[in-house]
């Protein structure tokens, strides 16, 4: 190369950073849906959780979204105060998952009847946490036990 000669030309040059930023975009935008994706249905739970702290059974009863069969009787045996989850005053959400070709997510929570949640170096408190799946049904987000 001369002092005459003409430099290269550098729209060849471009053409490797487009493909590249065509890739990143690709791979942030598949990460993005891949974290978000059951946001709506994680939601749902902590609405559900974050009334039941509150203390708020009939809210919470409310976005259950029960069939018919599920009475506010039956839901306070399971929710209220002195019922089977209960009393509930913190909870922590530990994963989501859709089992393949449902129509549901299931959303899995720690709960405890201790606030804050207790860390799991206290043996005590943390023996009385319980971890439970809660099916969110796509559709409505009415929630309900896993078959």
């Amino acid at each position: 190369m001369s002092l005459l000669e003409p430099p290269a030309d550098p729209a060849h040059k471009s053409r490797p950073f487009a493909f590249a930023g065509a890739a990143i975009f690709i791979i942030v935008i598949v990460l993005l849906w891949w974290i978000f994706r059951f946001y709506p249905e994680k939601r749902a739970v902590e609405h559900f959780f974050d009334a039941l702290v509150a203390g708020d059974t009939a809210k919470a009863y409310q976005l259950w979204k029960p069939k018919p069969s599920y009475r506010m009787d039956d839901f306070v045996a399971d929710w209220g105060p002195n019922g089977y989850y209960g009393p509930v005053k913190s909870y922590r959400i530990i994963r989501e998952d859709s089992p393949l070709g449902s129509n549901a997510v299931q959303v899995t929570v720690a709960i405890s009847p201790f606030a804050p949640m207790p860390d799991p170096s206290d043996g005590e408190k943390s023996r009385k946490t319980r971890v439970l799946a809660i099916w969110v049904v796509t559709k409505d987000k009415s929630l309900t036990f896993p078959p």
